[in-house]
């Protein structure tokens, strides 16, 4: 039988540290060092000493949502994070970091028919990083239906630029969730989960059965027939930070305004739809 790799039982372990629940005392004491070690800003969040465990920390959910636009053609970011990424998906390839592309065929797997992956080719992707100091939540970019789910189980690697620079095809070797997309006009895109070192688990509140950092080894798939979500549901998160990787058909956005570089928030406009 196929083994899990060693960065699957290092992100377990931590996964229990992060989820024990410490007397109150020392709990805070560990909550209080991550906010200072890691530089959070607790602005929108509830006191650290609030949370009883370090994973409630970082899954921590925003004491108010955020206003963003509720105009159909404005599709926001999902995150809190580092755009490490975007550009054009030239016939299948996508940029991993510069200079280092992917197959998004690979990317997106052996669940997905060749005709279903042709609809990305020459379109547009954005790769979203999320640090360990940001907001791990993810929210629904646009009005959309969900097609399918994907759990592809897969390594643990670290998705940081170190990792990027050298590793080649990381995001293709990382466990992953994929979600096909579609929006209101018909559009096709996929929205990408990638998992990471201490980054195991990845909650999809639609798809309770989807449990990743597990030790099954066969990928599992899930279709839906009336999925619809609305801009700015909270659909899950991040057990610690990681990345999200957005593939969309040609021709599906008018303008792009996220650039390779930019700090996004959960909420922002970042592109214009073509409807």
């Amino acid at each position: 039988m196929k083994k899990r790799h060693i960065t699957s039982a290092i992100s377990q372990i931590f996964g229990k540290f992060a989820s024990k629940e410490f007397p109150a005392w020392f709990q805070n004491i560990i909550n209080q060092s991550y906010v200072r070690l890691m530089g959070l800003d607790m602005g929108e969040f509830h006191a650290p000493d609030r949370y009883k465990c370090l994973n409630a920390l970082f899954t921590r959910h925003l004491r108010e949502m955020r206003n963003f636009s509720f105009e159909a053609e404005d599709f926001i970011s999902p995150c809190d994070s580092l755009i490490s990424e975007c550009g054009k998906v030239v016939d299948d390839y996508a940029l991993q970091i510069k200079g280092m592309r992917y197959k998004t065929d690979e990317l997106l797997g052996e669940n997905f028919t060749q005709e279903e992956k042709a609809e990305i080719y020459d379109g547009d992707f954005i790769n979203f990083y999320l640090s360990p100091k940001d907001y791990h939540r993810y929210h629904i970019p646009i009005n959309l239906k969900v097609l399918k789910a994907v759990h592809i189980p897969g390594r643990f690697y670290p998705v940081n630029f170190p990792s990027l620079k050298k590793r080649l095809n990381l995001f293709i070797e990382n466990e992953r969730v994929v979600l096909q997309c579609e929006t209101i006009n018909g559009k096709k895109f996929y929205m990408v989960l990638v998992a990471a070192l201490n980054v195991g688990v990845m909650r999809v509140s639609f798809e309770p059965r989807i449990q990743t950092d597990a030790d099954t080894i066969e990928q599992q798939v899930y279709e839906f027939d009336n999925l619809y979500l609305d801009k700015g549901d909270d659909f899950g998160c991040f057990e610690m930070g990681s990345t999200i990787v957005i593939l969309s058909e040609k021709g599906m956005f008018e303008e792009i305004f996220a650039k390779t570089g930019d700090r996004v928030k959960f909420g922002q406009t970042i592109a214009k739809l073509n409807i």
